[in-house]
Protein backbone atom coordinates (compact mmCIF):
# COMPACT_ATOMS: atom_id res chain seq x y z
CA UNK A 1 0.00 0.00 0.00
CA UNK A 2 1.48 3.33 -0.98
CA UNK A 3 -1.17 5.63 0.56
CA UNK A 4 -2.77 6.09 3.97
CA UNK A 5 -5.94 5.30 4.37
CA UNK A 6 -6.66 8.68 5.92
CA UNK A 7 -5.33 12.17 3.95
CA UNK A 8 -6.18 16.01 4.09
CA UNK A 9 -8.24 17.02 1.00
CA UNK A 10 -6.29 18.08 -1.80
CA UNK A 11 -3.67 15.46 -1.29
CA UNK A 12 -4.02 12.29 -3.36
CA UNK A 13 -0.17 11.65 -4.77
CA UNK A 14 1.26 7.65 -3.52
CA UNK A 15 3.91 8.01 -0.93
CA UNK A 16 7.65 7.19 -1.94
CA UNK A 17 9.94 4.75 0.03
CA UNK A 18 13.11 6.59 0.71
CA UNK A 19 16.25 4.77 2.26
CA UNK A 20 17.16 7.05 5.40
CA UNK A 21 20.86 6.96 4.24
CA UNK A 22 19.65 8.81 1.11
CA UNK A 23 17.84 11.69 2.73
CA UNK A 24 19.81 12.57 5.89
CA UNK A 25 23.23 12.94 7.32
CA UNK A 26 24.12 10.86 10.76
CA UNK A 27 26.32 11.85 13.56
CA UNK A 28 26.56 10.45 17.24
CA UNK A 29 25.87 12.54 20.74
CA UNK A 30 28.45 12.77 23.22
CA UNK A 31 29.70 10.76 25.98
CA UNK A 32 27.50 11.70 29.14
CA UNK A 33 25.97 9.93 31.81
CA UNK A 34 23.17 10.99 34.99
CA UNK A 35 26.07 10.94 37.08
CA UNK A 36 27.12 13.88 35.48
CA UNK A 37 23.83 16.08 36.02
CA UNK A 38 24.06 19.10 38.37
CA UNK A 39 21.19 22.02 38.90
CA UNK A 40 22.15 24.48 36.34
CA UNK A 41 24.40 24.91 33.68
CA UNK A 42 24.26 23.14 30.15
CA UNK A 43 20.83 22.14 28.89
CA UNK A 44 21.34 18.24 27.49
CA UNK A 45 19.35 15.22 26.55
CA UNK A 46 20.43 12.11 27.60
CA UNK A 47 19.11 8.89 25.58
CA UNK A 48 16.57 7.77 28.82
CA UNK A 49 14.35 11.22 27.97
CA UNK A 50 13.18 9.96 24.27
CA UNK A 51 11.68 6.27 26.35
CA UNK A 52 10.01 7.90 29.18
CA UNK A 53 8.14 11.07 28.09
CA UNK A 54 7.74 9.40 24.40
CA UNK A 55 7.84 13.11 23.30
CA UNK A 56 7.91 13.77 19.39
CA UNK A 57 9.12 17.61 19.59
CA UNK A 58 11.51 18.07 22.59
CA UNK A 59 11.48 22.13 23.35
CA UNK A 60 11.82 22.61 26.71
CA UNK A 61 14.99 20.73 28.31
CA UNK A 62 15.52 20.67 32.26
CA UNK A 63 18.57 18.53 32.89
CA UNK A 64 21.82 20.44 32.91
CA UNK A 65 25.61 19.67 32.90
CA UNK A 66 28.78 21.71 33.24
CA UNK A 67 29.95 21.18 29.58
CA UNK A 68 33.05 19.49 28.58
CA UNK A 69 35.59 20.12 25.77
CA UNK A 70 34.04 18.21 22.51
CA UNK A 71 30.30 18.17 23.10
CA UNK A 72 27.92 18.25 20.51
CA UNK A 73 25.61 21.04 20.34
CA UNK A 74 22.38 20.61 18.71
CA UNK A 75 21.08 23.57 15.51
CA UNK A 76 18.11 22.35 16.01
CA UNK A 77 15.92 20.78 13.91
CA UNK A 78 17.76 17.19 14.55
CA UNK A 79 16.15 13.76 14.80
CA UNK A 80 17.22 12.17 17.89
CA UNK A 81 16.99 8.04 18.43
CA UNK A 82 18.26 6.22 21.46
CA UNK A 83 21.45 4.13 20.96
CA UNK A 84 20.72 2.01 23.78
CA UNK A 85 18.02 0.83 25.83
CA UNK A 86 16.47 -2.10 27.82
CA UNK A 87 14.11 -3.11 24.84
CA UNK A 88 13.97 -2.70 21.37
CA UNK A 89 11.12 -0.96 21.75
CA UNK A 90 12.39 1.26 23.85
CA UNK A 91 14.95 2.62 21.28
CA UNK A 92 12.52 2.14 18.26
CA UNK A 93 11.57 5.77 18.59
CA UNK A 94 12.72 9.59 17.42
CA UNK A 95 12.19 13.37 18.59
CA UNK A 96 12.87 16.40 17.32
CA UNK A 97 15.20 18.80 18.71
CA UNK A 98 13.44 22.32 18.74
CA UNK A 99 16.29 24.62 20.09
CA UNK A 100 20.15 24.98 19.09
CA UNK A 101 22.46 24.77 22.08
CA UNK A 102 21.57 21.58 23.64
CA UNK A 103 24.13 19.64 24.44
CA UNK A 104 23.75 15.69 22.80
CA UNK A 105 24.46 12.89 25.00
CA UNK A 106 26.66 10.24 23.65
CA UNK A 107 23.77 7.43 23.33
CA UNK A 108 22.23 9.11 20.83
CA UNK A 109 21.98 8.56 17.40
CA UNK A 110 21.76 11.96 15.69
CA UNK A 111 19.53 12.08 12.14
CA UNK A 112 19.67 15.13 9.94
CA UNK A 113 17.47 14.97 7.44
CA UNK A 114 17.87 16.94 3.94
CA UNK A 115 15.36 19.57 3.01
CA UNK A 116 12.60 17.34 1.53
CA UNK A 117 11.97 16.29 4.87
CA UNK A 118 10.27 17.72 8.01
CA UNK A 119 12.34 16.41 10.78
CA UNK A 120 8.96 16.23 13.13
CA UNK A 121 7.45 14.28 10.32
CA UNK A 122 10.58 11.78 10.28
CA UNK A 123 10.00 11.10 13.85
CA UNK A 124 6.80 10.40 13.95
CA UNK A 125 7.21 8.25 11.20
CA UNK A 126 9.90 6.61 13.15
CA UNK A 127 8.46 6.09 16.29
CA UNK A 128 5.06 4.50 14.97
CA UNK A 129 3.81 1.80 13.25
CA UNK A 130 5.50 0.04 10.21
CA UNK A 131 8.86 1.94 10.33
CA UNK A 132 8.99 1.77 14.54
CA UNK A 133 8.25 -2.14 13.79
CA UNK A 134 11.09 -2.47 11.49
CA UNK A 135 13.80 -0.61 13.50
CA UNK A 136 12.39 -3.01 16.51
CA UNK A 137 13.80 -5.85 14.59
CA UNK A 138 17.09 -4.18 13.94
CA UNK A 139 18.05 -3.60 17.60
CA UNK A 140 20.32 -5.94 18.62
CA UNK A 141 22.06 -7.52 22.12
CA UNK A 142 19.66 -9.21 25.22
CA UNK A 143 19.88 -7.60 28.49
CA UNK A 144 20.87 -4.21 26.68
CA UNK A 145 19.97 -3.44 23.04
CA UNK A 146 21.52 -1.13 20.88
CA UNK A 147 20.74 0.32 17.55
CA UNK A 148 23.21 1.81 15.47
CA UNK A 149 23.32 4.58 12.97
CA UNK A 150 24.54 2.12 10.23
CA UNK A 151 21.37 -0.10 11.04
CA UNK A 152 19.11 3.35 10.77
CA UNK A 153 20.16 4.13 7.38
CA UNK A 154 19.14 1.15 6.10
CA UNK A 155 15.71 1.70 7.59
CA UNK A 156 12.72 2.38 4.51
CA UNK A 157 10.56 5.08 5.40
CA UNK A 158 7.40 6.14 3.32
CA UNK A 159 7.18 9.88 2.37
CA UNK A 160 4.36 12.31 0.89
CA UNK A 161 5.54 15.53 -0.41
CA UNK A 162 6.81 17.90 2.07
CA UNK A 163 3.38 19.68 2.00
CA UNK A 164 1.31 16.82 3.14
CA UNK A 165 4.45 16.28 5.67
CA UNK A 166 3.98 19.89 7.08
CA UNK A 167 -0.14 19.09 7.35
CA UNK A 168 0.45 16.03 9.31
CA UNK A 169 3.03 17.61 11.56
CA UNK A 170 0.70 20.61 12.43
CA UNK A 171 -2.18 18.33 13.02
CA UNK A 172 -0.73 15.83 15.29
CA UNK A 173 1.11 19.29 16.44
CA UNK A 174 -2.33 20.70 17.64
CA UNK A 175 -3.41 17.35 18.85
CA UNK A 176 -0.37 17.43 21.19
CA UNK A 177 -1.34 20.61 22.72
CA UNK A 178 -4.35 19.25 23.51
CA UNK A 179 -3.23 16.08 25.07
CA UNK A 180 -1.14 18.62 27.26
CA UNK A 181 -3.34 20.98 28.62
CA UNK A 182 -5.85 18.60 29.76
CA UNK A 183 -3.14 16.59 31.46
CA UNK A 184 -1.23 19.66 33.44
CA UNK A 185 -5.29 21.04 34.13
CA UNK A 186 -5.79 17.99 35.27
CA UNK A 187 -2.34 17.78 37.35
CA UNK A 188 -2.81 21.30 38.74
CA UNK A 189 -6.47 20.59 39.76
CA UNK A 190 -5.48 17.48 41.66
CA UNK A 191 -2.71 19.59 43.90
CA UNK A 192 -5.29 22.30 44.36
CA UNK A 193 -7.22 19.31 45.83
CA UNK A 194 -4.59 18.41 47.93
CA UNK A 195 -3.59 21.46 48.92
CA UNK A 196 -6.92 22.60 50.10
CA UNK A 197 -7.97 18.74 51.69
CA UNK A 198 -4.89 20.44 54.05
CA UNK A 199 -6.56 24.20 54.79
CA UNK A 200 -10.38 23.01 55.09
CA UNK A 201 -9.76 20.26 57.28
CA UNK A 202 -8.28 20.77 61.29
CA UNK A 203 -4.82 20.10 61.62
CA UNK A 204 -2.16 19.17 64.33
CA UNK A 205 -4.77 18.84 67.18
CA UNK A 206 -6.80 21.87 65.97
CA UNK A 207 -10.77 22.22 66.56
CA UNK A 208 -11.19 24.47 63.44
CA UNK A 209 -9.96 24.55 59.95
CA UNK A 210 -7.37 27.27 58.55
CA UNK A 211 -9.85 28.13 55.65
CA UNK A 212 -13.58 27.81 56.18
CA UNK A 213 -16.55 28.88 54.08
CA UNK A 214 -18.23 32.36 55.40
CA UNK A 215 -20.64 31.96 58.83
CA UNK A 216 -19.00 28.97 59.84
CA UNK A 217 -17.61 30.03 63.24
CA UNK A 218 -17.98 26.72 65.50
CA UNK A 219 -15.55 24.01 67.34
CA UNK A 220 -15.41 20.56 64.90
CA UNK A 221 -16.19 17.48 67.12
CA UNK A 222 -14.04 14.45 67.04
CA UNK A 223 -15.95 11.24 66.36
CA UNK A 224 -15.39 7.41 65.71
CA UNK A 225 -16.74 6.43 62.76
CA UNK A 226 -18.26 3.58 64.50
CA UNK A 227 -20.67 6.37 66.79
CA UNK A 228 -21.95 8.06 63.18
CA UNK A 229 -22.51 4.72 60.86
CA UNK A 230 -25.90 2.27 60.60
CA UNK A 231 -23.46 -0.04 58.74
CA UNK A 232 -19.66 -0.84 58.58
CA UNK A 233 -19.52 -4.23 56.19
CA UNK A 234 -18.14 -6.01 53.52
CA UNK A 235 -19.92 -8.56 50.56
CA UNK A 236 -18.92 -12.04 49.55
CA UNK A 237 -17.33 -13.96 46.60
CA UNK A 238 -20.44 -15.13 44.86
CA UNK A 239 -21.25 -19.00 45.16
CA UNK A 240 -19.56 -20.50 41.57
CA UNK A 241 -17.32 -17.58 41.58
CA UNK A 242 -16.90 -15.35 38.12
CA UNK A 243 -18.80 -18.40 36.61
CA UNK A 244 -21.84 -16.45 38.59
CA UNK A 245 -20.64 -13.44 36.54
CA UNK A 246 -23.34 -12.42 33.85
CA UNK A 247 -23.91 -10.39 30.76
CA UNK A 248 -26.27 -8.31 32.39
CA UNK A 249 -27.88 -8.23 35.38
CA UNK A 250 -27.62 -6.15 39.04
CA UNK A 251 -23.86 -4.90 39.36
CA UNK A 252 -21.10 -6.32 41.54
CA UNK A 253 -18.71 -3.53 42.42
CA UNK A 254 -14.86 -4.69 43.01
CA UNK A 255 -11.71 -3.24 44.28
CA UNK A 256 -10.85 -2.21 40.87
CA UNK A 257 -14.00 -0.18 40.49
CA UNK A 258 -13.23 2.03 43.40
CA UNK A 259 -10.70 4.12 41.59
CA UNK A 260 -9.60 8.27 41.68
CA UNK A 261 -12.29 8.96 44.54
CA UNK A 262 -14.81 7.72 42.47
CA UNK A 263 -17.05 4.24 41.39
CA UNK A 264 -15.82 3.45 38.26
CA UNK A 265 -18.20 1.44 35.98
CA UNK A 266 -15.74 0.55 32.97
CA UNK A 267 -14.36 -2.98 34.37
CA UNK A 268 -17.78 -3.36 35.92
CA UNK A 269 -19.66 -7.32 36.18
CA UNK A 270 -22.71 -8.49 37.02
CA UNK A 271 -24.84 -10.93 38.99
CA UNK A 272 -28.20 -12.60 38.43
CA UNK A 273 -31.14 -11.61 41.12
CA UNK A 274 -30.81 -15.15 42.56
CA UNK A 275 -27.25 -14.31 43.61
CA UNK A 276 -27.97 -10.91 44.98
CA UNK A 277 -30.49 -12.16 46.89
CA UNK A 278 -28.18 -14.38 48.40
CA UNK A 279 -26.47 -11.90 48.76
CA UNK A 280 -29.26 -9.09 50.33
CA UNK A 281 -26.74 -8.27 53.15
CA UNK A 282 -24.31 -6.40 51.14
CA UNK A 283 -26.52 -4.53 48.80
CA UNK A 284 -24.89 -0.61 47.91
CA UNK A 285 -27.21 2.20 48.47
CA UNK A 286 -27.24 5.81 47.12
CA UNK A 287 -24.24 8.03 48.96
CA UNK A 288 -23.05 4.81 50.47
CA UNK A 289 -19.17 5.53 51.52
CA UNK A 290 -17.06 2.62 49.46
CA UNK A 291 -13.70 1.44 50.74
CA UNK A 292 -11.31 -0.86 49.53
CA UNK A 293 -10.23 -3.36 52.46
CA UNK A 294 -7.25 -5.90 50.95
CA UNK A 295 -4.85 -5.88 48.28
CA UNK A 296 -2.62 -3.17 46.71
CA UNK A 297 -5.54 -0.78 46.55
CA UNK A 298 -6.70 -0.70 50.62
CA UNK A 299 -7.44 2.27 51.33
CA UNK A 300 -8.91 3.63 48.05
CA UNK A 301 -12.30 5.04 48.72
CA UNK A 302 -15.45 6.58 46.76
CA UNK A 303 -19.09 7.48 47.51
CA UNK A 304 -21.75 5.67 45.30
CA UNK A 305 -24.13 7.48 43.60
CA UNK A 306 -25.86 4.57 41.53
CA UNK A 307 -29.40 5.11 41.89
CA UNK A 308 -30.08 1.37 41.12
CA UNK A 309 -29.50 -1.75 43.06
CA UNK A 310 -25.73 -2.88 43.49
CA UNK A 311 -23.80 -5.07 45.60
CA UNK A 312 -19.98 -5.29 46.54
CA UNK A 313 -17.29 -8.58 47.01
CA UNK A 314 -15.53 -9.26 49.83
CA UNK A 315 -12.65 -6.98 49.52
CA UNK A 316 -15.15 -3.19 49.45
CA UNK A 317 -16.80 -2.93 52.55
CA UNK A 318 -19.93 -0.37 52.65
CA UNK A 319 -19.73 2.51 55.44
CA UNK A 320 -22.98 3.85 55.36
CA UNK A 321 -23.44 6.75 57.81
CA UNK A 322 -26.84 8.41 59.58
CA UNK A 323 -28.37 11.03 58.42
CA UNK A 324 -26.87 13.69 60.48
CA UNK A 325 -23.38 13.27 58.87
CA UNK A 326 -22.46 13.61 54.78
CA UNK A 327 -20.93 10.54 52.98
CA UNK A 328 -19.09 12.82 50.65
CA UNK A 329 -17.53 14.20 53.82
CA UNK A 330 -16.31 10.81 55.64
CA UNK A 331 -14.85 10.12 51.77
CA UNK A 332 -12.64 13.03 51.78
CA UNK A 333 -11.72 12.30 55.60
CA UNK A 334 -10.67 8.54 54.47
CA UNK A 335 -8.83 10.19 51.70
CA UNK A 336 -6.72 12.28 53.45
CA UNK A 337 -3.45 11.67 54.20
CA UNK A 338 -4.95 12.01 58.15
CA UNK A 339 -7.20 9.25 57.19
CA UNK A 340 -4.77 7.05 55.24
CA UNK A 341 -2.23 6.90 58.40
CA UNK A 342 -4.83 5.67 60.00
CA UNK A 343 -5.78 3.05 57.33
CA UNK A 344 -2.07 2.23 57.65
CA UNK A 345 -1.92 1.86 61.22
CA UNK A 346 -4.98 -0.15 61.21
CA UNK A 347 -4.24 -3.08 58.99
CA UNK A 348 -4.03 -6.57 60.03
CA UNK A 349 -0.89 -8.35 60.04
CA UNK A 350 2.61 -7.20 59.59
CA UNK A 351 2.12 -6.15 55.57
CA UNK A 352 -0.72 -4.68 53.92
CA UNK A 353 -3.09 -7.61 54.90
CA UNK A 354 -6.46 -6.02 55.51
CA UNK A 355 -8.90 -4.05 56.99
CA UNK A 356 -10.98 -5.63 60.22
CA UNK A 357 -14.82 -4.10 60.50
CA UNK A 358 -13.91 -3.31 64.25
CA UNK A 359 -10.55 -1.50 63.36
CA UNK A 360 -12.80 0.50 60.72
CA UNK A 361 -14.75 1.51 63.24
CA UNK A 362 -12.40 2.64 65.57
CA UNK A 363 -11.08 5.46 63.41
CA UNK A 364 -11.94 8.76 64.19
CA UNK A 365 -12.52 11.80 62.28
CA UNK A 366 -13.07 15.57 62.92
CA UNK A 367 -16.79 16.34 62.15
CA UNK A 368 -18.12 20.31 62.25
CA UNK A 369 -21.96 20.87 61.63
CA UNK A 370 -24.01 18.57 59.27
CA UNK A 371 -24.81 21.70 57.11
CA UNK A 372 -20.62 22.84 56.93
CA UNK A 373 -20.01 19.05 55.92
CA UNK A 374 -22.54 19.30 52.98
CA UNK A 375 -20.74 22.44 51.79
CA UNK A 376 -17.43 21.20 51.85
CA UNK A 377 -18.58 18.30 50.03
CA UNK A 378 -20.23 19.71 47.54
CA UNK A 379 -17.05 21.83 47.36
CA UNK A 380 -14.73 19.23 46.45
CA UNK A 381 -17.01 17.85 44.28
CA UNK A 382 -16.84 20.28 41.91
CA UNK A 383 -12.95 19.46 42.09
CA UNK A 384 -13.27 15.82 41.24
CA UNK A 385 -15.56 16.57 38.38
CA UNK A 386 -12.70 18.96 36.97
CA UNK A 387 -10.42 16.27 37.19
CA UNK A 388 -12.69 13.51 35.85
CA UNK A 389 -13.53 16.18 32.96
CA UNK A 390 -9.77 16.51 32.33
CA UNK A 391 -8.93 13.13 32.62
CA UNK A 392 -11.37 11.84 30.34
CA UNK A 393 -10.52 14.46 28.00
CA UNK A 394 -7.09 13.87 27.96
CA UNK A 395 -7.82 10.21 27.50
CA UNK A 396 -10.11 10.74 24.50
CA UNK A 397 -7.40 12.69 22.88
CA UNK A 398 -4.80 9.68 23.40
CA UNK A 399 -7.38 7.50 21.91
CA UNK A 400 -8.26 9.67 18.70
CA UNK A 401 -4.23 10.63 18.26
CA UNK A 402 -3.47 6.45 18.05
CA UNK A 403 -6.15 5.91 15.65
CA UNK A 404 -4.44 8.72 13.72
CA UNK A 405 -1.41 7.23 14.16
CA UNK A 406 -2.41 4.50 12.54
CA UNK A 407 -4.42 5.46 9.52
CA UNK A 408 -3.07 8.89 8.39
CA UNK A 409 0.62 6.78 8.19
CA UNK A 410 1.74 3.57 5.73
Amino acid sequence: MSKPKIRFKGYEEDWEQRKLGDIAEFSKGSGYSKGDLIESGTPIILYGRLYTKYETSISEVDTYVEAKDGSVYSKGGEVIVPASGETAEDIARAATVDKSGVILGGDLNVVSPNEDINSAFLAISISHGNSQRELAKKAQGKSIVHIHNEEIKNLVVPFPTKAEQNKIVEYFSSLDNLITLHQRKCEETKKLKKYMLQKMFPQNGKRVPEIRFVGFTEDWEQRKLSDITLKIGSGKTPSGGKNAYVDDGIPLIRSQNINNDRVDLEDIVFIDEETDNSMENSRVFTDDVLLNITGASIGRSAVYRGKDKANVNQHVCIIRPTKDFDSDFIQLNLASNFGQKQIDASQAGGGREGLNFQEIGKMSFMFPSNQEQMKIGVYFNHIDYLITLHQRKYEELQKIKKFMLQNMFI
